[in-house]
């Protein structure tokens, strides 16, 4: 009997280990973000389930993607997140991610005359729509005491704002990495002013509350190891930005000055994050970018901490 009761259990055990292995996790990043560090770090060689990877140039598509259910999960800042929430999109924040503030920043092209933030009355600053590029320009503008309309923002994509501002369309550029690091290392443009002191630098791991009830395994499994993988990268970057820059097609020294300042960490959902969530929200609100006032704790998710300490070694 019990040896018919083990047998059962190896078969069900066999069949669950089966199951998991045929699940897909559909996963969202921006530039190569999340997969190159984690191909780099070799923390995907084991993976009991499918990863299928969607590449996009910003927060808002992806997003937008995951919205419509055709992602699990990906890699948003936390003002594009705020955008959606407030737009009711279905997602929920399941980790944080940490880093400096060097790599959100408003540039001007080389040889222009402007020299500071100041110099930008009255001109045309491009960035993304309720992206963490517009963020920065409301924090700078709130906390100079100006309004919106003292400066023309231009909404573009990235691709699109990289075109006007080469072309002298626009005068400057709020944008994030690897955009900022690819503008100073290939094209000299200059920093005026940076995301220290203004905004949090908090980005999100995001899941659709679908693949939070059925995947809630396998997205434990994934915060894990993307955690150890960014855990690597702290002391790995001129590995990182080999892997990064093959997989972009772009030169090694972009992601190089990126990596090497960014310092970029996982951290699970604590009343920390709640608290820095919240003055993104109410940034937004004061702003009127949303119209409804939102609380933090109501769209993140916090029974990922204990796989996000695994990873970190906790």
């Amino acid at each position: 009997m019990k040896r018919l009761a083990l047998a059962a259990g190896l078969i069900l055990a066999a069949f669950a280990s089966s199951a998991h292995a045929e699940t897909t996790l559909i996963v969202g990043d921006q530039k190569g973000n999340a997969r190159a560090v984690m191909e780099a770090s070799g923390v995907l060689k084991d993976v009991p389930y499918k990863i299928e990877w969607k590449e996009f140039a910003a927060a808002a598509p992806l997003l937008e993607a995951l919205g419509a259910g055709a992602l699990d999960s990906g890699l948003v800042g936390d003002a594009p997140f705020t955008f959606a929430a407030a737009a009711n999109v279905p997602v929920k924040a399941i980790g944080a991610i940490r880093q400096t503030g060097d790599g959100l920043a408003v540039l001007v092209p080389k040889d222009s005359t402007i020299k500071s933030f100041d110099d930008l009355k009255g001109k045309k600053i491009a960035t993304g729509r309720g992206s963490i590029g517009h963020q920065l320009i409301l924090a700078a503008l709130e906390q100079k005491g100006w309004t919106a309309s003292d400066v023309q923002i231009v909404f573009l994509a990235p691709s699109d704002a990289k075109v006007a501002y080469t072309r002298g369309s626009v005068d400057a550029w709020s944008t994030w990495e690897p955009y900022v690091s690819q503008e100073e290392v290939l094209f000299q443009s200059r920093v005026l002013l940076n995301a220290e002191g203004l905004t949090s630098g908090l980005s999100f791991v995001v899941a659709t509350p679908n693949a939070i009830r059925d995947k809630h395994a396998e997205l434990e499994d994934y915060l894990r190891r993307l955690t150890a993988a960014r855990a690597w990268a702290l002391n790995n970057a001129d590995a990182y930005a080999q892997t990064w820059g093959k997989l972009m097609n772009v030169a090694p020294s972009v992601p190089l000055n990126w990596l090497t300042r960014a310092k970029i960490r996982i951290a699970p959902i604590d009343d920390g994050v709640a608290v820095d969530e919240q003055k993104t929200i109410d940034l937004y609100l004061r702003s009127g970018l949303i119209k409804q006032k939102l609380d933090a704790n109501a769209i993140v998710d916090r029974s990922f901490n204990d796989a996000i300490g695994k990873g970190a070694g906790l």
